[in-house]
């Protein structure tokens, strides 16, 4: 038996024959929770650009109002971080409604919301393939 080649795929790893179904199905993991981190990521970023928004209209912008924006702000990126636990993909879940009710103070905030909200149960649904090793269906 001849030694593994340095730089070459080592027994177990995608590539050696033995295991690459799991390893492929970990990659699309992790890269599902990436996708689902760095969507929070935007929704934090996009949240954080509301109060620019809301300074020149109506009321105003005031102090409840960018302590809400900056809190849920503040809770995605908590999630964002927490995606690779059961935690953070349920945290990220109920944000989704926070996000979609900052149409309150900006109605932009409902679309942008909205395609947010619709995004997150994309990836879901990806993730959902991914563990299972499934295709998704989009029919139910």
């Amino acid at each position: 038996m001849t030694p593994p080649t340095p730089g070459g795929p080592q027994p177990g790893e995608a590539g050696s024959g033995t295991g690459s179904g799991e390893a492929a199905r970990q990659r699309a993991r992790r890269a599902v929770h990436g996708a689902l981190a760095a969507t929070l990521g935007l929704e934090a970023l996009t949240v954080l650009f509301v109060p620019r928004a809301i300074a020149q209209s109506g009321a105003g912008l005031t102090a409840v109002r960018l302590a809400v924006l900056l809190g849920l702000a503040g809770l995605l990126i908590v999630g964002a971080v927490l995606q690779r636990h059961r935690v953070g993909l349920a945290l990220g879940s109920v944000l989704q409604l926070g996000v979609i009710a900052t149409g309150v103070f900006t109605s932009a905030m409902y679309v942008l919301g909205g395609l947010f909200a619709l995004i997150w149960i994309y990836l879901l649904r990806i993730r959902r393939a991914a563990l299972h090793g499934v295709p998704p269906v989009w029919g139910r």
